[in-house]
């Protein structure tokens, strides 16, 4: 029923993305998300204190 031709075995099929993979250095990871994690923090903390402005009674 099936061709040969459109017989394909899983060891066909290499992932060529692992080398890829392993030129991003741990250290580049850690630092990007720290810088992330600061940025969430900020935006957060923005959010915070404009919430207790506006809540605040000025009169």
């Amino acid at each position: 029923m099936a061709d040969s031709d459109t017989d394909f075995d899983d060891d066909d099929f290499v992932a060529e993305d692992d080398s890829e993979k392993a030129e991003v250095s741990p250290t580049t990871t850690k630092a990007s998300n720290l810088t992330k994690r600061r940025q969430i923090d900020s935006m957060l903390a923005e959010r915070r204190l404009k919430k207790l402005i506006s809540d605040y009674d000025f009169d």
